[in-house]
């Protein structure tokens, strides 16, 4: 059961995974679950009080994600020489350590414990200074040594010089060349030279042209100045990695301790998105109490707009283990018991709360079972679902627990799943642990009402503009609203009179909604009855008469009748009887049916004469033996019949 998703706290934990900057406080953030320990529970809020103080006083602190330079330490450990690209990352996290420290030592002013992680952070100078002046981008600098400054100087002089001699070569040839400029070939300096003045100009063949009419020479006195530039390059590479590998071992040396700069990031970074979650959603500290009370100012859910988020007051009596949510469909009854689970949670995992105010207990395990659950691959129908979690949940469930279940009982037959809830709620009542449960079922908030530890709550409803306020008042039982709402949505009377006297019967004193009804509109239902449908309808429809059936002549013996939801053909063994079931012969028993779950398939008329003998059908040939020797003689034999069962 997973309660984070269920709850939706997993896409908070998004939320605060979008506001750290390193990948170590991310997977932290994503691993994190509720704290056990009082103690450690209280410094965890407190670190979330300082980190947001930090922030609103000092601002976002420089924290760099550091994933990249851990594998370039171990590089620099093992020997490897490091690139100037690894270097440079090194700078940037030294330079982001130097601002850290700057910016917690400037928190000091203001008594932050945090501030003082400053002094966990350990500056390396002396390697941040020698890689910015060495290394520049992504490269060597020119002026990281004077042999290679005086080389690469050198370097471009013998380029120069190269490029000269090249061109005093074509203008003392010009009749030779085939154009007007040298080119380079292979990394050399050749002149265009026509194949047919190849023996004139002194030099060696480095490449030629397409068609093979241009011949590109490296002329002999360029060649001289080549291999001079060649040594040049060659003591260049040299110097570059005598200077890599010097700064490659003085990071090395420094390992260890820009490790454990690194963790303190790293810490820090969790530690200051808490904070920066807080400011995000407008939190505030809870208060922390093993007494098992609850209690929330204001609370809103997180993922809600404040704009448009209606503030809860869930204060219950301190005796008060259980609360029995009741009220309309869209009366806010699932976003109340989800609202309150994810404060509590949040506030467990070492976060600021959405209330304006909160005093929150520790719970051992947060359990709920919330939506339809149907899952077609599993063959779990909605209530199948309900059940097999809440099973579940019961399983887990200690006195230290917190529960939430939405619409228990639901999804199925109604005085069956009312019973079932009561049996949910008294379990979940012995075990001690505090729960919140929503429903409709009027017995469960009776049941409520009169247990002791358990109070009745609602969600209110304003009957004049069809729409919930979403305000909770605990003590007192809501009601579904569904013939007010069904009223002002155009219902006609008459059909509300009816579905009144469906629910509550002929006296119609259950409910207030019942005793609504007023005379006038009694009176005015016969006389509007026919305009009401001819005034709907603009269809002309034609009259119809049509023959009541009686229910017991509604299948026949030997009928074949398909029954639902298996879809499968069965006969009619007796027909329906008061209770409103038949019995059906099926290929391998006979059961008793509903008969709603049967349709007729073929009429017995169809498939048998007038005078057929069915129990040659529904007996066994023992049977029929028997019976044939009872209407002969005396026999002491008796008719067996097989086991019944009843859908």
């Amino acid at each position: 059961m997973n309660i984070e998703k269920q709850i939706e706290f997993d896409k908070v934990k998004e939320i605060w995974m979008n506001l750290a900057v390193t990948e170590a406080a991310k997977e932290q953030i994503r691993e994190k679950s509720y704290c056990l320990s009082e103690r450690e529970l209280r410094k965890q809020i407190k670190d979330t009080t300082d980190s947001r103080n930090m922030i609103e006083k000092l601002g976002t602190p420089p924290l760099q994600n550091v994933a990249e330079i851990k594998d370039i330490l171990q590089a620099a450990e093992k020997g490897d020489c490091l690139t100037p690209y690894q270097l440079e990352r090194v700078e940037k996290v030294l330079v982001a350590i130097r601002r850290l420290k700057d910016y917690l030592e400037r928190g000091k002013m203001y008594q932050n414990a945090l501030a003082y992680y400053e002094e966990n952070l350990k500056d390396v100078p002396q390697i941040r200074e020698e890689i910015s002046r060495q290394i520049r981008g992504d490269a060597v600098d020119d002026y990281a040594s004077d042999e290679l400054n005086y080389l690469r100087s050198q370097i471009i002089k013998c380029e120069e010089q190269m490029k000269q001699k090249a061109e005093q070569v074509m203008r003392a040839n010009k009749e030779c060349m085939s154009d007007s400029f040298c080119t380079i070939k292979n990394g050399r300096v050749c002149v265009p030279v026509k194949k047919e003045y190849k023996f004139k100009i002194s030099g060696s063949v480095i490449d030629k042209s397409a068609t093979g009419n241009t011949l590109f020479i490296e002329p002999a006195s360029v060649a001289k100045l080549c291999e001079e530039l060649q040594m040049l390059k060659i003591g260049e590479e040299n110097e570059v990695y005598r200077i890599l590998y010097t700064l490659t071992a003085m990071v090395a040396d420094a390992a260890e301790e820009i490790a454990e700069n690194i963790k303190m990031i790293e810490r820090l970074d969790f530690l200051f998105s808490k904070g920066k979650l807080s400011i995000d959603l407008d939190a505030t500290q809870p208060q922390i109490n093993t007494e098992r009370r609850i209690h929330l100012i204001d609370a809103r859910h997180p993922l809600m707009s404040k704009e448009s988020n209606v503030p809860l007051q869930f204060v219950p009596d301190e005796d008060v283990r259980g609360v029995v949510i009741t009220g309309p469909n869209t009366g806010g009854k699932t976003v109340a018991i989800k609202t309150v689970m994810m404060n509590l949670m949040m506030a467990q995992c070492g976060l600021h709360v959405t209330c304006k105010e909160a005093d929150i207990c520790m719970n051992s395990s947060y359990l709920c079972d919330i939506g339809d659950g149907q899952n077609l691959s599993e063959n779990l129908s909605t209530f199948s679902a309900h059940i097999k979690n809440v099973l579940e949940v019961l399983k887990e469930v200690d006195s230290d627990s917190f529960v939430i279940m939405d619409e228990l009982g639901s999804g199925t037959d109604p005085a069956e799943g009312m019973g079932i809830a009561v049996a949910i709620l008294e379990e979940l009542r012995k075990s001690g642990a505090l729960f919140l449960v929503t429903t409709h079922y009027p017995e469960v908030k009776e049941y409520a009402a009169k247990t002791e530890h358990i109070v009745n709550a609602r969600m209110t409803f304003d009957k004049e503009t069809l729409s919930p306020t979403y305000q909770m008042i605990i003590g007192e039982a809501g009601e579904s609203c569904a013939f007010s709402i069904a009223e002002r949505l155009g219902m006609p009377q008459q059909m509300l009179h009816t579905a009144r006297q469906a629910a509550y019967g002929k006296n119609m004193e259950a409910t207030d909604d019942a005793r609504d009804v007023s005379v006038k509109a009694k009176n005015q239902v016969a006389a509007k009855e026919n305009d009401r449908y001819s005034s709907r309808s603009k269809i002309a429809k034609a009259k119809t008469t049509e023959k009541k059936t009686n229910l017991a002549d509604k299948f026949k013996r030997g009928d074949s009748v398909m029954v639902y939801p298996d879809k499968k053909i069965g006969i009619v063994c007796e027909p329906i009887n008061e209770k409103g079931v038949l019995r059906v012969q099926m290929p391998d028993k006979k059961m008793w049916i509903n008969h709603k779950r049967v349709k007729l398939h073929v009429a017995a008329d169809e498939l048998y004469p007038d005078d057929y003998d069915f129990s040659i059908i529904f007996e066994t040939v023992e049977n029929r033996k028997i019976r044939h020797d009872m209407g002969r003689k005396y026999t002491e034999e008796v008719i067996c019949y097989d086991e019944e069962n009843t859908l």
